[in-house]
């Protein structure tokens, strides 16, 4: 697919690229940030970095399929 057609759904469809681009950054930060966290070692403490991780993994689960579902029926 040319780029100029990839513009196009875009702009056809702006909230649905958004959402979709945007899980795709929640995905590459959380796939970066868990190999970090492993590379700094065991969590010591209340381990507040891994809490952190777990609470963004958890809110985007529950974004797509909890959340958009329940958009997608009222419409």
């Amino acid at each position: 697919m040319a780029l100029a057609g990839i513009a196009a759904r875009v702009r056809e469809y702006p909230v649905a690229a958004i959402l979709e681009l945007g899980s795709v950054l929640v995905c590459l930060l959380l796939f970066a940030g868990l190999f970090v966290l492993l590379l700094n070692g065991v969590p010591t403490g209340r381990g507040d970095p891994w809490l952190a991780l777990i609470g963004v993994g958890v809110a985007f689960v529950l974004f797509w399929t909890a959340l958009v579902p329940l958009y997608e029926r009222t419409l």
